[in-house]
């Protein structure tokens, strides 16, 4: 039997795993889907969560009374990072500060036009405990899902599954991958067990 052929191949079905295969899919794309875990397991870790996200100044902190910015936002980012100034911090850095700037802007309008919903009183579970430069949030910005972790997981869920009936996505469940094969460079495929 030939080995699947697909545009991408992700791996994982967690959270990460379901919101790059919805993404992929969404661009066309033919995806195959790998999981070492049962289709029980969908959506990972993030659905047995609480199933709060990281959002910065969202209605519902000002609806709180809470002020946030995303220049606070990556103040305290800063201050639990300590990110060192060489190379060696480059890559995260950026992903950081690319991920702060959409959790202030699209994350939550991205979020509701999928059907995602949160309560209305932001938590704060990494309470910074130093002062505004130390480590931590110096504000609420956990935004806890209605519904907790199978509403996070929820939205992908069903647009990965959709992406299934229509064959743009192929799911395979109890397929652990082991190696990613690389050619030249660059990934082209996976080798695991069954």
């Amino acid at each position: 039997m030939a080995p699947p052929s697909a545009d991408a191949i992700v791996v994982g079905h967690g959270l990460a795993g379901l919101v790059a295969t919805h993404e992929l899919v969404e661009a066309g794309r033919r995806v195959l889907l790998l999981d070492q875990e049962g289709p029980v397991d969908f959506g990972g870790q993030a659905y047995w969560s609480f199933g709060g996200l990281f959002m910065v100044d969202t209605p519902e902190q000002r609806m709180c009374g809470i002020r946030d910015s995303r220049d606070l936002a990556w103040q305290d980012w800063l201050g639990s990072a300590q990110f060192s100034e060489g190379d060696d911090d480059h890559w995260p850095r950026q992903w950081a500060a690319h991920y702060v700037d959409f959790a202030a802007g699209e994350k939550r309008r991205w979020l509701r036009g999928l059907g995602w919903r949160a309560f209305p009183l932001p938590g704060w579970p990494e309470r910074g405990g130093h002062g505004a430069l130390g480590s931590g949030n110096s504000v609420p910005r956990f935004h806890i899902t209605w519904g907790t972790g199978p509403g996070v997981v929820a939205p992908f869920e069903r647009r990965v599954r959709a992406g299934a009936d229509k064959g743009a996505a192929e799911l395979r469940f109890r397929h652990q991958v082991d190696e990613l094969i690389v050619e030249d460079g660059a990934a082209v495929g996976v080798r695991g067990t069954l």
